[in-house]
């Protein structure tokens, strides 16, 4: 929401009700654009296509073709749209598999306007965003996989082979939710070096975006730390 230009967002969900009540709360924020609402998957891609908006807020959960399916078809053709997946029900298969589809966020039904203005800020920036109340899913499914490695001296958490004591300082933050402004102030460094740093750590691990550099993260016990930072 940068430079005066609205973000254009596209709604998609099947049930009426709440696809035109989340049409009026984002008439009600500044910045942001409704351009069209879609009651299934099917549409919302036709609707993409015709319209390209900036973000779509994809219920995962519709008839003819879901808002899995919807992600993962929107990035196969290359479509610029940013998907935040929007739903009632946070378990961790939805949030895997609407995170390996290509969503950029994952928020709950419940949240409020603040929320997902916020959401829609972070990811037409560049970020990802998980609802604190879905990030523990992601965890227990993140946990059936390989053991994290072993912690360094005293409890310290371990540094990836490969990646220098800084970025793996940056990737303890991207962990821990901060975008790179945060990340920055934190470290006392600029955006962009936060952003190369961000680069640089992505093609060491061989993982395409935030959300997947989230899981690595906190699969390898560099997720949230004990000293009190927001997730």
């Amino acid at each position: 929401m940068s430079g005066g230009e609205p973000v254009r967002v596209l709604v998609a969900d099947d049930q009426r009700v709440v696809r035109e009540g989340l049409v009026m709360l984002l008439g009600l924020l500044p910045g942001v654009e409704v351009v069209g609402a879609a009651a299934d998957g099917e549409e919302a891609l036709d609707l993409v296509a015709r319209l390209a908006p900036d973000v779509v807020l994809m219920d995962l959960r519709m008839p003819r073709c879901d808002g899995t399916e919807a992600t993962r078809r929107m990035r196969e053709r290359g479509d610029a749209t940013r998907v935040i997946a929007l739903t009632t029900y946070a378990d961790d298969r939805s949030v895997l598999e609407a995170l390996r589809a290509g969503a950029r966020g994952f928020l709950t039904k419940d949240v409020g306007a603040e929320e997902i203005e916020r959401a829609l800020r972070r990811v037409t920036g560049g970020q990802a965003v998980i609802d604190p109340a879905v990030q523990h899913h992601l965890v227990d499914a993140i946990a059936g996989g390989p053991p994290a490695a072993p912690a360094g001296p005293e409890g310290a958490p371990p540094r990836p082979e490969g990646l220098t004591p800084r970025e793996t300082e940056v990737l303890r933050l991207v962990g821990a939710g901060l975008s790179n402004a945060e990340i920055a102030r934190r470290l006392v460094v600029s955006e962009a070096t936060v952003k190369s740093h961000i680069n640089h750590l992505f093609a060491k691990l061989g993982v395409r975006d935030r959300a997947q550099a989230v899981a690595w993260a906190w699969r390898h016990g560099l997720g949230p730390a004990q000293d009190g930072e927001r997730a």
